[in-house]
């Protein structure tokens, strides 16, 4: 096995793992009628940012690309990490997610009318406060944000040596 052999595996668990995510999310918005709040959405997004930077790994299958795509899977899954303890720590204890950066980074980008379905924030930010299984719903993606990370960063540290 070469030494990109198991950092291919890794990426790939990497971008399966994230649209894992984002399929859990769609299915507990559309089935279970969980709407999301604009930091929801943007975790989202970010997951789907990782997807794209594990993609660009198993296709650009240099040693530059593949660090590219490593880099860019750490950074943001970092961002992810944040964008939940916010979530969790701040938003959540606001009425109103009017003009947040989330609200504002979603519709910058026009996701919520190009996308509504998966990108649109249903709920406001102390609405939008969910658990599931007792558990607050943005933990969950904290856990695989700090998961993936960590996953990323220990693929990075092996190809070093």
């Amino acid at each position: 096995m070469t030494t990109s052999q198991p950092k291919t595996a890794l990426l790939l668990g990497i971008g399966v793992l994230s649209v894992a995510a984002v399929a859990a999310a769609l299915v507990t918005q559309h089935v279970f009628d969980m709407q999301p709040c604009p930091w929801c959405v943007l975790q989202r997004l970010i997951f789907v940012g990782i997807a794209l930077a594990a993609l660009l790994g198993l296709v650009w299958r240099s040693t530059l690309g593949q660090r590219v795509s490593v880099v860019s899977v750490v950074l943001l899954g970092l961002c992810g990490v944040a964008a939940a303890l916010w979530q969790h720590f701040v938003a959540a204890a606001s009425a109103s997610c009017n003009l947040t950066l989330a609200e504002r980074f979603i519709s910058g980008l026009s996701l919520d009318a190009l996308l509504p379905e998966i990108f649109q924030p249903r709920a406001s930010c102390a609405d939008g406060a969910a658990t599931l299984l007792g558990v607050p719903y943005e933990f969950y993606s904290l856990a695989l944000f700090i998961l993936i990370s960590i996953l990323a960063l220990r693929s990075m540290v092996r190809s070093t040596r």
